[in-house]
């Protein structure tokens, strides 16, 4: 069960503490916000966070690429 939950924890949560760092918000609020409006809008937030996990990672293996394109 720890091991579920921390995977949560780094994966899931990183969205909203990436966010909150940018806007000088904290991730707390942000989570909060993305739960207020998904039950409001009956769930569209949730695609949204799930586009932006996914621009996150891909973001992450651009970065790696170029590193290892450089040292070539």
């Amino acid at each position: 069960m720890k091991k579920l939950l921390y995977f949560f924890e780094k994966n899931a949560f990183g969205v909203c503490a990436k966010i909150g760092e940018r806007l000088g918000i904290s991730s707390e609020s942000i989570r909060l916000s993305f739960i207020y409006v998904s039950f409001i809008t009956f769930g569209s937030p949730i695609f949204l966070y799930l586009v932006l996990a996914f621009w996150m990672k891909m973001k992450a293996h651009i970065r790696r690429y170029r590193q290892i394109i450089r040292g070539l």
